[in-house]
């Protein structure tokens, strides 16, 4: 699943890779090994700081070495075309630029610890609905200036060791077989000469992907290659020489890691340690973005936020307990604990001033069997003789290829049995159920809820069985603290010649369904007896996961009810979202104040904390245009048509599409506000237009950081010469000052800021005439201007 095999006659070690991006889950999906868990990629980005993703990508080379694991499978670097795609939280942005600055730090952290990266997906990747099969049909002008730019950034920039290549077609040829683009535009154009892994199951035919340029079909040990690739070169369908350049890339791989005998490994000696948690935390705060900060009552000065010493905080949530510090899907890891938001504040504020409310559960849908569980599942074999146990940590049993308890393997193993105690938290009728494909049978407190089989739905993804929907099974009336025994037998089909051995099944649950509008009064009373209400609301894994595509903005249950009528009880409501990508706030003008804290991460809670008490700043900006409504939204497409999916918006995207439509969105790209204030000074561009150098005050009374932005219009003849957006980001920096000091950025213009893709000729152009510069705290948010000459 995760290796390639050792061939010692020749040197070579097991080449081990691991799924990442925001951790190292190694080659076991389970928690027998944690991981450290960082912020989701959206946070990252919204630090604007490739500094920050280089540090954390060191770490992520520390749990790699830690971990025996030589290739991490990211960064992602698709764009956020539209706020509905599934995977948004794990890719960085909607803008190219920025996408590939935080790519290419990451990149360089991963590899300065002697780990490869696989930047992915190349390309086109941008939605999951029909992945496996989506023809992306791309003009050649987006395709170079919007979804192939990131990928060109950091090969030319970081030189990564590999790239992934995706499920999807991009006009009309799969990716894994895309010569023009992996030969012709990566290799040819980029120079790029490191591996080229297949997402997993995505080579489908052996010669289109020798051919085509790639050199490693994941995973094994049944693909396109192996047998039939020796097959087709014998009979003269596909050159040697191709399988020779393949096994020279892999071979090259090997050594740049150090698992290739009489090689010397690029990094002999790793960068000094880095301590993981305290990393997490920083990047957390260093990405929230304060979107609203609206002054106190009866307070004409600076917003609610921080909040001032000895006050009282009414806590309200069902996130706020129960955090969702990671999106759902292969980017998961199992961190060995999380601080939710409700354990951040207890710990960071004085002893009764913090009192605690659910409000409403974020999804009303039964869940993975989590912290009140204790749970191991046992293996057996066709007599019903145990062969194999392990702890869980969850109701997820993920075991693929030979990631199984020790002495089991798929030829014996029967039937996997989750079995051990439920102790329930509050007492009433508690749900139980399964997810998963194949047969079941439930029994709680031994009374049996469910013996049955679960097909595979019409049209579902492959995937199903772990990113499907749960299944409520039954109900039990339990009282609070009264331990009782849950079990989950499940047989184990045999896996004949699946690609993928696996066992895929879950335990699901979800506690008592009280009335929300009780749980809501409940929120009420405790907002209203308290000086500041802080209220966090949150997406859940069946809204934002890979493996399906959002259909809708708005929040799950009735969150959006929640806030209003808390911020109705208490004009001091500050408002905490939890989620990884774009939600409809429509009670935004109503809250006090509104922080986005992404998917934060395992230290999530202690970094809230820091942020809301004004231990530190938000350090966050939008890294993606925030619409009010998702109909507002300029590309909401993700559905293809006979196959095919037309990216018909071409140039226009995110902030692109916004200017050109002219219509303000809830929060403009690069929208961040700070616990300071700031003025713009001075522009100036270099002589040769390749720097700009701004000037910025901090004009408030603490100590501050400020993300300047460059955005390029182009004037007069560059306007008109060639279809362009009105402005597009042209660069930035991140600076620091004390209250009352000014700093320096000095900001380089990059020329390709300055160019087009000339789709008739096949080639990058310079566009001259006049430019005028910007330079401010986000688009919306323009302080200063020049004019320059190109």
């Amino acid at each position: 699943m995760w290796t390639l095999p050792a061939l010692p006659e020749i040197g070579l070690a097991s080449l081990v890779m691991s799924d990442g991006p925001v951790g190292v889950r190694g080659v076991r999906w389970s928690a027998d090994d944690p991981s450290i868990a960082l912020p989701s990629p959206t946070a990252l980005a919204a630090s604007w700081d490739p500094g920050l993703a280089r540090r954390a990508g060191r770490l992520l080379a520390q749990e790699a070495r830690r971990k025996g694991v030589h290739v991490l499978l990211a960064p992602t670097v698709n764009l956020h075309r539209t706020p509905l795609g599934g995977r948004h939280f794990e890719a960085y942005s909607e803008d190219p630029l920025l996408t590939g600055a935080i790519g290419a730090g990451y990149v360089l952290g991963v590899q300065d610890g002697g780990v490869a990266t696989t930047v992915k997906h190349f390309t086109g990747n941008d939605a999951e609905t029909d992945r496996f099969t989506v023809d992306n049909r791309i003009a050649p002008r987006p395709l170079r200036e919007l979804y192939l730019a990131p990928f060109e950034a950091i090969v030319t920039g970081a030189r990564p060791w590999g790239v992934m290549t995706a499920y999807n077609q991009v006009n009309g040829v799969t990716m894994t077989e895309h010569g023009e683009l992996v030969d012709g535009v990566l290799r040819g154009e980029w120079g790029f000469d490191g591996v080229n892994v297949s997402d997993w199951t995505a080579a489908r035919h052996t010669v289109r992907a020798i051919t085509g340029g790639l050199d490693v079909a994941m995973p094994g040990p049944r693909t396109v290659y192996g047998e039939p690739l020796a097959n087709v070169v014998r009979a003269g369908e596909a050159p040697e020489s191709a399988v020779d350049a393949a096994v020279r890339r892999v071979l090259r791989l090997a050594a740049r890691v150090g698992a290739l005998a009489g090689a010397e490994p690029v990094v002999a000696a790793p960068p000094a340690p880095v301590d993981g948690e305290a990393l997490a935390r920083e990047i957390a705060r260093r990405s929230f973005v304060l979107l609203r900060n609206e002054p106190r009552r009866g307070d004409g000065g600076g917003g609610i936020l921080p909040l001032p010493p000895g006050r009282t905080v009414a806590l309200i949530g069902g996130a706020a307990r129960d955090a969702r510090v990671l999106g759902g899907g292969s980017a998961q890891v199992f961190p060995d604990h999380v601080v939710s938001p409700l354990d951040g504040l207890t710990r960071a504020l004085p002893e009764g001033t913090l009192s605690y409310a659910v409000g409403v559960d974020p999804s009303g849908e039964l869940a993975p069997a989590g912290a009140d569980f204790t749970l191991r599942a046992v293996c057996r074999d066709a007599a019903g003789a145990v062969i194999g146990e392990r702890s869980l940590p969850s109701g997820q049993v993920q075991w693929i290829d030979g990631d199984l308890p020790d002495g089991v393997d798929h030829d014996t193993l029967a039937e996997v049995e989750v079995t051990g105690a439920f102790t329930p938290r509050e007492s009433g009728a508690h749900a139980f159920g399964t997810r998963g494909l194949g047969a079941f049978t439930l029994t709680v407190d031994g009374r049996t809820l469910f013996d049955g089989v679960q097909e595979m739905r019409e049209g579902g993804d492959p995937f199903e069985a772990f990113l499907g929907s749960p299944e409520e099974r039954g109900r039990v009336d339990l009282t609070e603290g009264e331990p009782v025994t849950v079990s989950l037998r499940h047989p184990v089909a045999a896996q004949g010649d699946a690609p993928l051995a696996a066992v895929l099944f879950s335990l699901v649950h979800l506690g008592p369904r009280r009335d929300p509008d009780e749980l809501i009064a409940e929120a009420v009373e405790a907002a209203r007896a308290a000086d500041t209400a802080v209220v966090v609301v949150a997406t859940t894994e069946r809204v934002e996961s890979e493996g399906f595509d959002r259909t809708s903005l708005a929040l799950p249950g009735r969150q959006d009810d929640l806030v209003r009528a808390v911020a109705a009880a208490n004009p001091d409501t500050v408002v905490v979202v939890n989620s990884g990508s774009p939600v409809e706030m429509p009670w935004r003008q109503e809250a006090a104040a509104v922080l986005l804290s992404w998917f934060p991460g395992q230290e999530g809670g202690d970094a809230l904390a820091d942020v809301l008490l004004g231990e530190e700043e938000p350090g966050g900006r939008l890294p993606t245009t925030w619409p009010a409504v998702l109909a507002d939204a300029p590309v909401t497409r993700t559905d293809p048509v006979r196959g095919r999916l037309d990216y018909t918006e071409g140039l226009f995207i995110g902030y692109r599409a916004w200017d050109r439509a002219g219509a303000p969105p809830a929060y403009a790209f690069g929208h961040g506000l700070t616990y300071t204030t700031w003025d713009y000074r001075t522009l100036e561009v270099t002589g040769d237009a390749r720097a700009a150098r701004v000037e910025v005050g901090n004009t408030g009374r603490r100590p501050g950081r400020e993300t300047v932005q460059l955005y390029l219009e182009p004037v007069g003849e560059a306007r008109d010469a060639v279809e362009r957006p009105a402005r597009w980001l042209a660069g930035f920096a991140v600076v620091e000052a004390g209250p009352g000091e000014r700093a320096e950025a000095l900001v380089p213009l990059p020329q390709r800021a300055f160019q087009a893709w000339d789709e008739e000729h096949g080639v990058w152009i310079t566009v001259p005439g006049r430019y005028r510069l910007h330079a401010g705290r986000s688009l919306g948010d323009l302080r200063l201007s020049a004019l320059l000459e190109v």
